[in-house]
């Protein structure tokens, strides 16, 4: 990295958290610090829903993933416009009707108070782990390509995190957040027009596209069945649907920032807002990562992503044999350049040539068997490495190709990213905390300011559990599928809870309680058997929440109406 580079990172990261901090403290009760005194706008509230959703996972990982696979994945989000719609029917009215500072107090209120206890349990176990590994991503990835101390790299993030959502609670995640979406966003817009003008002058936007197409990259929607296969447009509009519902509907670090709207209209234009733009934006970040692919058609790229993996395997017995790689994937891929090449020569003449078009299939498929034979030199070389590299591929992109001082950006961009979604995913623990453990089981009474002092320990206190987390963090497979992994083993069950309280009246307390216990212990076992994609467990929970609960609430009334009990 350049000194410009340098300087562009440390002064934008800078103004935030220095903006942030000084614009949003002194907060003098919990409302103000919670709930910002529901002063927040509805374009405010639209961009912390996104920001709050666009951790840098996203802008690490979905380039990669748009790489190695195509667009498919942007199906995972054609559920989410949907649950916009029935959040803004039925949860916010509600929530604001009841002045709630947290999702699980309604629980209390429908329910009681261990039902209440159980969701927001849940909540801060799979949020914790979460924040955990929104500060995790970036660091590994920045450590590895940078030479930069990872443990030291979590703690950095993770204490520029605290600062400010210690010292303004909400207000100061809503006021960031502005920031780092526009950083976030004029990052991503730079390198997507960069990208296009680094491809051969005779290839147009739209042949570019072939290209991409006629190696299977721009496979948008899967109609298939088969519920092993990870994104199909069913387990987005099925699954993605719960998933979203679960999460903007439930999950306090997103329903924390429509509670701050104005109005419930305010907070309703806000989600619309975010389900009006959530797809489109992510669209566009995997078209990045297909243009990146289009790139390397016409470019060098290694034959690893990761450096790490790379040194282990160049200080092993298998390093002649990595090398013997490397020399085959140079040879397909000047071969490939020269097809690449020749297909845009016909494309111009408006003829898609099928002979050449599966010569470039033929030269990917074999450049892919390298890359896995490559991936097997480095799992012999060293059994614990996680050999996975989609999450380094745009990074790798970033760091070698962009001009000085726009890597610095784009550094701030994912680093942006990465605290605009810990930080609120830190101010959700710390009002959980607070409102559902702390406050609720307090038996005397305290002053508004003590219980400002208190979230804001809790701040400090969830801020370490995640840099924790972070600094034992390992890398899973592609990190943006680790994360919604997480929430959807969590989601469903917790999701099946708020639907009962909505919608099924006849269901009391003790039923759904133990029914949501008894559906997330057979969550988990479900998805140690691994028999369906990750998906599908955001409706299984739900529905096995639901089903159990009225089996259970009618077993109660049954037992209720016999003689001995009449």
């Amino acid at each position: 990295m350049q000194s410009i580079d340098w300087i562009v990172l440390s002064a934008t990261l800078l103004f935030i958290v220095i903006y942030g901090s000084l614009k949003t403290k002194g907060s003098k009760n919990v409302e103000e610090f919670i709930l910002g005194n529901n002063e927040t706008p509805w374009w405010t509230v639209g961009l912390s829903v996104m920001a709050t959703q666009a951790s840098a996972i996203t802008f690490l990982s979905t380039p990669g993933q748009a790489y190695h696979d195509g667009m498919g994945f942007v199906q995972f989000y054609f559920g989410l416009p949907i649950a916009m719609i029935v959040i803004c029917i039925t949860f916010i009215p509600i929530y604001h009707r009841l002045k709630v500072f947290t999702a699980y107090e309604f629980l209390e209120q429908r329910f009681d108070v261990k039902t209440r206890s159980l969701a927001a349990f849940l909540f801060l176990f799979q949020r914790g782990l979460g924040t955990g590994l929104t500060i995790y991503a970036p660091a590994i990835i920045l450590s590895s390509l940078l030479g930069w101390n990872l443990t030291l790299m979590n703690i950095i993030i993770g204490l520029l995190i605290i600062v400010y959502t210690f010292s303004g609670g909400t207000k100061a995640v809503n006021v960031t957040q502005k920031q780092q979406m526009f950083v976030i966003m004029t990052g991503m817009f730079i390198t997507f027009v960069l990208i296009l003008s680094y491809l051969p002058d005779e290839l147009s936007f739209s042949n570019a596209l072939g290209i991409a197409g006629a190696n299977g990259k721009m496979n948008i929607v899967d109609f298939s069945f088969d519920p092993e296969t990870r994104y199909t447009f069913w387990s987005g509009i099925t699954g993605g649907f719960f998933l979203a519902l679960s999460y903007f509907g439930t999950d306090q670090s997103q329903v924390g920032r429509y509670l701050t709207g104005k109005s419930i209209k305010e907070s309703q234009m806000g989600l619309i807002m975010n389900g009006l733009l959530k797809v489109p934006m992510q669209f566009f970040i995997l078209l990045t990562g297909v243009m990146v692919f289009v790139f390397f058609q016409f470019h060098s790229a290694p034959l690893h992503f990761n450096p790490n993996n790379i040194k282990i395997v160049e200080h092993s017995p298998y390093k002649a044999a990595y090398k013997k790689l490397e020399a085959q994937l140079d040879q397909v891929q000047e071969e490939k350049k020269e097809i690449s090449m020749l297909y845009v020569g016909q494309l111009q003449q408006d003829f898609d040539n099928p002979i050449l078009q599966q010569k470039m299939v033929s030269l990917s498929s074999k450049e892919k068997d390298l890359r896995e034979d490559a991936k097997e030199l480095i799992k012999k070389a060293d059994v614990k490495t996680e050999t996975n590299d989609k999450d380094y591929v745009f990074i790798h992109f970033i760091l070698n190709y962009l001009p000085k001082g726009l890597i610095g950006l784009l550094l701030a961009v994912i680093l942006s990213a990465a605290m605009s979604s810990s930080a609120s995913g830190l101010n959700a623990l710390a009002s959980t905390t607070t409102i559902d453990l702390y406050k609720r089981n307090l038996k005397t009474e305290k002053s508004e300011k003590h219980f400002v002092n208190a979230t804001q320990l809790f701040t400090l206190f969830w801020g370490l559990i995640a840099i924790l987390f972070a600094c034992v963090g390992t890398l899973f497979e592609n990190l943006i599928q680790l994360v919604n992994i997480v929430g959807s083993i969590f989601y469903g069950t917790v999701l099946g809870i708020f639907l009962i309280a909505f919608y099924i009246k006849f269901i009391k307390a003790k039923a759904v309680f133990w029914a949501a216990m008894t559906s997330q212990l057979l969550i988990f076992y479900i998805y140690y058997l691994d028999v369906v994609s990750f998906l599908w467990l955001n409706i299984i929970g739900a529905f096995l929440t639901i089903v159990l609960s009225s089996i259970l609430q009618g077993y109660l009334n049954m037992i209720k109406k016999t003689p001995e009990n009449a």
